[in-house]
């Protein structure tokens, strides 16, 4: 998972607001269908157009509707805002942190557990490590229920941190006004909307991850603990101490750039491939009815069923790219708990990496640049210790 929260994608971030965004537009398209047939009912005045070609209608911008409607975004009610979404984050991060535990414990190399014989889909014979679940039950065996719960602490106060960031930036730089798209021809004229747009989220991420990666690094050391029993990463400030003492200020940022590259190469990535399948690829193309709008047994329709492509296809995009930009996420995790004095850190774990280029490349030799993406089935792989017997 790589990124906002700095444990939560943009894409999740993103798509909520986007598909919100979208019904809104709908909503609004389904009005001006039924004005256009009620001009095409009644003669038009002389000074309005033919009701066969209307004039478009000016759509108020997010910000004016917060403004009028009281929403989200209102003066008002932005620090109950602020505050309901770093809860909502907290509960969310709560709920997922066995698996990003799990997950981390699997980068790292440690498999506490033999692998087992099973057949894939050919029928043939392999060796299938334990997944997410059987894993999960050894940590409780091992540290009881609460136990998958280690480093949840840190983690809450990077989310939380980076969502207040966030908040915070956008009131002292607030984002330009955004208009809708309302054809076609509006959308490939609009790559210079997306590229303003998308340098101003990166911007925000790259600030927000960057004053919270140091309670990612904390959050990242008290989880690898497991792996050799260790108790050298307690408390958030007891742990600040020792980083600060053993490695210096750079100590709290090592494995800071792979994730700034793998948050700015996902975010243009995703961005990009979204808004060149919906310019080119999803077809808002209507009959020739009154209007413009579709049939007459379903007007506006068509332009429905666009919207609807269009309000998932950031999200699958978002999808696609993180898992092209997943060895971005992999490497600045085993950065950040490299050579710090845990065993998951030093051999026979992993070597002492010299740089996260030294990491990229020793991972790309082992064809191990995505351990950890899956963790429901895990095969063996060619270059492992275990073999079939």
């Amino acid at each position: 998972m790589g990124a906002s929260d700095p444990e939560v994608a943009p894409w999740a971030r993103g798509g909520a607001a986007g598909m919100a965004g979208a019904g809104a537009g709908a909503g609004a398209r389904g009005g001006a269908a039924a004005g256009v047939e009620a001009r095409a009912r009644d003669p038009p005045p002389a000074h309005r157009a033919h009701p066969r070609h209307p004039r478009p209608a000016a759509q108020p911008s997010a910000r004016r509707m917060d403004s009028a409607n009281g929403g989200l975004g209102s003066g008002d009610n932005a620090p109950t805002t602020e505050a309901l979404f770093v809860a909502l984050g907290a509960g969310v991060t709560a709920l997922s942190h066995p698996l990003l535990y799990v997950k981390l414990l699997i980068q790292v190399g440690h498999e506490p557990m033999p692998p087992t014989l099973g057949t894939n889909v050919l029928g043939r014979k392999v060796l299938y490590l334990p997944s997410f679940f059987t894993y999960a039950k050894y940590i409780v065996q091992v540290d009881g229920k609460i136990g998958l719960f280690r480093g949840l602490s840190p983690r809450l106060m990077s989310n939380a941190l980076s969502t207040v960031t966030r908040g915070s930036m956008k009131k002292v730089f607030p984002p330009d006004e955004i208009e809708q798209v309302s054809n076609k021809d509006d959308m490939k004229t609009s790559l210079k909307k997306v590229v303003k747009e998308t340098s101003y989220e990166m911007m925000m991420q790259c600030v927000s991850r960057m004053l919270a990666h140091p309670l990612h690094v904390i959050s990242m050391r008290c989880m690898v603990q497991f792996v050799g029993r260790e108790a050298k990463y307690s408390g958030v400030l007891s742990s600040i101490g020792k980083i600060f003492k053993e490695e210096g200020l750079l100590g709290f940022f090592v494995g800071l750039i792979p994730h700034l590259l793998g948050d700015v190469v996902f975010l243009w990535g995703c961005n990009l491939l979204a808004h060149f399948i919906n310019a080119y690829l999803v077809d808002d193309s209507v009959s020739d009815t009154p209007g413009g709008l579709g049939n007459d047994q379903n007007p506006g329709s068509q332009f429905s069923q666009a919207l609807a492509i269009r309000s998932y296809t950031k999200f699958v995009m978002g999808i696609a790219v993180s898992m092209l930009t997943y060895p971005f996420l992999l490497v600045g995790d085993l950065m950040a708990v490299n050579n710090c004095g845990l065993q998951a850190g030093l051999p026979p774990y992993s070597p002492v990496f010299k740089s996260w280029i030294h990491c990229w490349k020793y991972l790309s030799m082992q064809g191990q640049l995505f351990r950890g993406s899956s963790l429901l089935f895990r095969r063996v792989s060619s270059g492992s210790c275990f073999a079939l017997e």
